[in-house]
């Protein structure tokens, strides 16, 4: 006998998909129209100030005016006006033009025709719509280099970030920790995972736990616990939290795992082990133990080989190199600031990222040409 329950409730998850999908494509429809509304209206006031026509004070009176014909009206502030002009100014650049010809960004940067009253404004870049007009003003005004510009831009994409946490990334320099050289990798994870390896970061900004100098792996484990949410954006939003202590049985003993987390994007589960020290090299054999545990007991047969991070205080690069040449385990060493230290900006180049992003197959699934 047909359960007309069962029926009934496969036809409602699709009438679910339906609206969910269709207002996806509505919030991607009106933040297309608003990047257009700035493109436009910064291209209209660049053209105005760079002959002279306007100065601030017609900036400012322009702002008083939109808010006088229109009280509704929100988000055209003189600064935010300004912000316009530099959103044009930075993305219809000729520096910008030979810096994504030089990275190949075609794949991702295709163009159509932007045009308002009296004249043509340059072309505008798809390039844009990866991420919200609010996202776009905060890494114009933080960022100082197209490089920088360019990647936070593909990651708040990635990582899908609220306003808030792209403040606290460029804060990090997730650009540094993301794109630096990374000596932490185990030859096992960089087989394994190799689509991975851009996204991993090997230097984590935990300023938000408060640690002292001196702390214990009790207390570092602690604050993790108590700042979850920010802890989870340095490693990466698509790392689920699982357990704390977690209780491996290998034969008689049990042993304990600091962290244990899931990656949704990776399908795997993730060992993470707290030191507070300086990295030793014995310190792998430890996590490569409680690998083989999960892989063994707990990972599912759908799921991918288990990943281990070991976090520690100090680590010498050396050490860490010599350490991880030769693992086959999916392993990584990372080392934690406990201070928000300021590091010198990169410099280089972002190909490896984007082609880990496949930007060109997401602009497909968003119906984006």
């Amino acid at each position: 006998m047909i359960d007309k329950n069962s029926i009934a409730t496969i036809d409602f998850r699709q009438i679910h998909e339906i609206i969910s999908f269709r207002r996806s494509r509505a919030l991607l429809t009106v933040n297309h129209e608003n990047l257009l509304s700035a493109w436009e209206v910064g291209a209209f006031v660049s053209e105005r100030l760079q002959n002279s026509a306007w100065g601030s004070k017609t900036v400012m009176q322009l702002s008083e005016y939109l808010r006088t014909q229109d009280p509704t009206l929100r988000g055209y502030s003189r600064r935010n006006i300004y912000n316009m002009v530099l959103l044009y100014d930075t993305y219809s650049s000729l520096q910008f033009a030979q810096y994504q010809e030089k990275l190949n960004l075609g794949q991702i940067i295709q163009f159509q025709t932007g045009q308002i009253v009296q004249f043509q404004t340059a072309q505008f870049p798809n390039f844009l719509n990866l991420t919200t007009l609010t996202n776009h003003f905060e890494i114009l005004n933080a960022c100082k280099t197209v490089e920088e510009r360019v990647f936070y831009v593909l990651y708040s994409h990635k990582e899908q970030l609220s306003i808030k946490e792209l403040k606290r990334c460029i804060k990090n320099d997730a650009y540094s920790s993301v794109l630096g050289e990374k000596q932490g990798f185990s030859k096992g994870l960089k087989d394994t995972y190799p689509q991975a390896v851009p996204m991993l970061k090997d230097t984590l900004q935990v300023g938000f736990l408060e640690l002292p100098k001196k702390h214990s792996e009790k207390r570092l484990q602690k604050g993790i616990l108590d700042n979850m949410k920010d802890f989870v954006l340095e490693l990466g939003k698509d790392f689920l939290f699982v357990d704390k202590e977690y209780a491996l049985q290998v034969g008689n003993s049990t042993f304990k795992l600091d962290l244990l987390f899931y990656h949704r994007g990776l399908q795997c589960l993730v060992a993470i082990e707290l030191k507070t020290g300086k990295f030793k090299p014995e310190y792998m054999g430890q996590l490569e133990f409680y690998l083989e545990a999960l892989d063994r007991d707990v990972r599912h047969s759908n799921e991918n080989p288990s990943i281990g991070i070991l976090l520690c205080q100090e680590t010498d690069r050396s050490v860490v190199e010599y350490a991880m040449s030769r693992s086959l385990s999916p392993t990584m060493i990372a080392k934690y600031e406990r201070l928000f230290i300021p590091k010198e900006i990169l410099q280089r180049s972002l190909g490896e990222f984007i082609h880990f992003l496949n930007p060109q197959e997401q602009f497909a699934q968003k119906g984006i040409n």
